[in-house]
């Protein structure tokens, strides 16, 4: 049977500064990773990692500004300098989430949510992957949205970026799955983060539309996360796994 353990892997998470990536680095560095904590914000990257060492854990913070080419490759080469010459696990969590009506939508926010959600990981991939399948061993686990799924008004530009993230999920799967990384995603719902505070009840009205009934915790995004980049998953392809309460079952 697979372990939940990742005690030996490198793990770097993007967006890991808050919410899903903050929660998803300290469950990670709990189970034995040396996590890489990517952001941003430098001073709430150092109390992520100020956090899990204070745990025991193994952390370290990276600068991510993945808005471009060159900052992603520049992140990929200090988090493989960081862990020791390679990255075992890729959690594509970065992202924002703007709503609205398509009319009102900017040209440049079509620009910064496609560059984010769907450019950063693409090439992150494209930085790491390889290397991992040289070794025979990696896994690479995209975190994308339960409104992947279905239509929303006012989430058409958010969506389909996820969406876009949910097909290269499937292609990376069977592109790198051959040689030993495997390449999973998670679709959350509605999740009570620092990210989602200003939706206010409107956050908890999209939950109560779910079986749950709630908003998660960012520790329950977590938990599935870390278990796709385990080797309990071992046997698991190019899933998109829906940690939405129950909402696209109904």
């Amino acid at each position: 049977m697979g372990s939940l353990d990742l005690s030996g892997r490198v793990a770097l998470v993007t967006g890991a500064t808050s919410g899903i990536g903050a929660a998803t680095a300290a469950l990670m560095a709990e189970r034995g990773a040396h996590v890489l904590v990517a952001g941003r914000d430098r001073s709430r990257g150092e109390t992520v990692v100020a956090g899990i060492r204070g745990q025991g854990g193994k952390a370290d913070f990276v600068a991510a500004d993945l808005r471009t080419e060159q900052s992603v490759r520049q992140l990929a080469r200090e988090a493989v300098g960081l862990g020791g010459g390679r990255v075992d696990i890729l959690v594509n969590n970065a992202g924002v989430f703007p709503f609205g009506p398509t009319e009102q939508v900017s040209p440049n926010d079509v620009d910064t949510v496609y560059d984010l959600n769907v450019k950063a990981p693409f090439r992150l991939v494209a930085a790491l992957a390889p290397a991992m399948a040289e070794r025979g061993y990696g896994a690479v686990v995209n975190v994308s949205t339960m409104v992947a799924e279905y239509g929303v008004a006012g989430m058409a530009l958010y969506g389909s970026s996820k969406a876009a993230l949910n097909l290269l999920t499937k292609a990376w799967a069977a592109e790198f799955g051959p040689r030993g990384v495997r390449v999973n995603a998670v679709e959350p719902g509605p999740t009570r983060t620092e990210g989602t505070s200003g939706m206010g009840e409107d956050l908890d009205a999209l939950a109560a539309q779910a079986p749950a009934g709630r908003p998660a915790a960012p520790q329950e995004i977590a938990e599935a996360i870390a278990y796709l980049a385990s080797d309990a998953a071992s046997f698991v392809h190019g899933a998109v796994l829906p940690v939405d309460g129950g909402r696209t079952a109904v």
